[in-house]
């Protein structure tokens, strides 16, 4: 038996399916409320769901403390004592740094910058102060950028310049940034079920490869069959914009062209060394995969 939280979400829906012919699986509708009390079966409990980053800054603070920490918190709660032996915990790597400097570790020491991530920092801190009864295993789980067919998400702009055939004016950025393939992440879940031996604790996922965003947009156009054109336009034009961008609601901004052009590269290496397995799918591969259930929408 596994329950899932979130199970309606993104992750939730790919993870589904790819469990189905494996393990029954409970999905559990659940939400933050003061003093409520959570009954868990046996099993795994699979805890994705959350509140997501807002890119466009309206969220109330209070609702990601809620939705990441105090909800994560009730769960494990009854966890502990209960019959289930496994949980499972979708934090982010943005527990740890919104910048990254040389390559993300899980020896990195946390300082979070938004609510979104110290909230799940929070979530995490919590579950490792606790004394984890014989017998249970948990497992914190630290994945970079989602993406899978149907999702176009943070490359939701990228996706849109290809398609409409405009160039792509961030050339002259020079990047590396590291991406999950929602296959592999589905993969490493499955495997931390099936393998007892893999030691509880935080594991960062990401594909084996950082590419560029220039390269992100040259996939995009073997992916969807459109020509893709990169343009150098000096970098300090472009910040200029994106700062309009902030007050004008533009498409892009300051935090949207952070996210398309900083370098951020995150190490799996804990992760593929404790499963013992390559994981199924490349980062090309697996974004190709991606773009091109943009073309069929």
């Amino acid at each position: 038996m596994i329950q899932i939280t979130g199970a309606s979400g993104f992750v939730g829906t790919n993870l589904k399916e790819y469990l189905k012919d494996t393990y029954e699986i409970n999905p559990m509708s659940i939400r933050f409320m003061k003093n409520q009390d959570i009954v868990l079966e046996g099993g795994t409990i699979i805890h994705l769901a959350g509140k997501a980053h807002d890119l466009k800054k309206v969220s109330n603070p209070v609702d990601y403390y809620e939705a990441n920490f105090e909800l994560t918190k009730q769960l494990f709660d009854a966890f502990l004592p209960s019959k289930a032996s496994t949980f499972i915990f979708m934090s982010t790597v943005k527990a740890v740094a919104d910048e990254v400097e040389g390559i993300l570790t899980e020896e990195v020491i946390p300082n979070p910058k938004t609510h979104y991530g110290i909230a799940k920092r929070q979530a995490e801190e919590y579950i490792l102060n606790k004394e984890i009864p014989t017998g249970k295993r948990v497992y914190i789980l630290r994945p970079c950028i989602i993406h899978g067919p149907g999702n176009k998400g943070n490359l939701n702009l990228l996706y849109q310049l290809v398609s409409k055939g405009l160039p792509w004016p961030l050339g002259g950025f020079h990047n590396q940034r590291s991406f999950l393939s929602i296959e592999n992440l589905c993969f490493v879940i499955k495997e931390l079920l099936e393998n007892e031996s893999i030691p509880s604790g935080i594991y960062q996922v990401a594909d084996d490869q950082a590419l560029s965003t220039n390269e992100l947009i040259q996939l995009l156009g073997v992916g969807m069959t459109k020509k893709s054109t990169v343009l150098k336009i000096a970098p300090s034009w472009v910040k200029g914009l994106a700062g309009l961008g902030d007050y004008l609601h533009l498409p892009i901004n300051s935090e949207r062209l952070r996210k398309l052009t900083e370098d951020y590269v995150v190490s799996n290496v804990k992760a593929v060394t404790a499963i013992g397995k390559s994981l199924p799918v490349s980062s090309r591969e697996g974004l190709l995969k991606t773009f091109a259930s943009f073309k069929q929408k």
